[in-house]
């Protein structure tokens, strides 16, 4: 389906549709008075604002990956070339070393916009944490769990030039809080103080809207997680861990007088933070 035009379309003729869960929410014939704006806050500007803002964010997720890439693949020359010196007897003595760590770290949270059956949802960046306990009993075999909690609030509005039953709701925002649970699997490389790895795992996606005049919904989603690090180790026990995760689940319908989008959505987190090996 085309994106419509950053223009002004004629007055559209709106559909009444009255939520069962909102009774109080009527539709008016002026469009003006539905939305209670004027021109300033028309949905169809907003969406305009939006897939721009949509295009900005999707460059600042690509540049996190490169950049996170870069870093792990320089880091991993140079651990190689220093641990290729003393790697020879003491790999051959040490058996295979099992590794249990428990990670804490800080991390922004780049969301993109999802639009189908009427509603265009704009969620808000954010930040947020994480905790991970992770074990790593081989370089092929390596596990976590994990839990990462962050602010999620959620704009909605009819989309434009589509707004199907959607088209005489009022513009909602709501602020929300989204927890996330998964169980990764983790494929890493032990080089001196380095250790480069790559995650993969499955889960929940959680949304907690706060209360609105028009009514809410906590949604539960299942969740897909992958993305990659470098952990830098500071001394046995402590050391540094750099990662990005990048989210997939489908877009979370809040609103009680909006229809779900029925859209794969995602969550780009860059992090940083540190780990306490026992």
């Amino acid at each position: 389906m085309e994106e419509p035009l950053c223009t002004m379309p004629e007055t559209p003729k709106f559909l009444e549709h009255r939520s069962s869960k909102s009774p109080g929410v009527l539709p008016r014939q002026d469009r003006e008075e539905i939305l209670g704006r004027g021109l300033e806050s028309d949905p169809l500007n907003g969406a305009c604002t939006t897939r721009v803002n949509t295009k900005t964010e999707t460059k600042m997720r690509m540049k996190w990956m490169l950049t996170t890439l870069m870093v792990i693949a320089m880091a991993t020359l140079t651990g190689a070339a220093a641990h290729g010196q003393d790697s020879g007897a003491k790999a051959k003595a040490a058996g295979p070393r099992v590794e249990t760590d428990a990670g804490l770290s800080g991390y922004a949270t780049f969301n993109k916009a999802s639009s189908g059956n009427g509603t265009l949802q704009t969620p808000s960046n954010s930040y947020g944490g994480l905790i991970e306990l992770r074990q790593i009993r081989s370089n092929w075999f390596g596990y976590e769990m994990a839990v990462n909690d962050n602010l999620a609030a959620q704009k909605y509005v009819p989309n434009p030039g589509a707004c199907l039953l959607a088209c005489a709701n009022p513009p909602t925002s709501m602020s929300a809080d989204a927890v996330e649970f998964t169980i990764d699997y983790i494929v890493s490389h032990q080089m001196g103080k380095l250790r480069p790895f790559a995650v993969g795992g499955a889960g929940f996606f959680i949304t907690v809207p706060a209360s609105t005049p028009y009514g809410n919904n906590t949604v539960v989603r299942g969740a897909y997680v992958a993305g990659g690090g470098l952990d830098y180790s500071i001394s046995d026990h402590l050391g540094i861990r750099l990662q990005y995760r990048e989210t997939f689940y489908k877009a979370p319908n809040n609103s009680s007088i909006y229809p779900a989008t029925g859209v794969l959505t995602t969550t780009g987190e860059p992090m940083g933070g540190v780990f306490y090996r026992f």
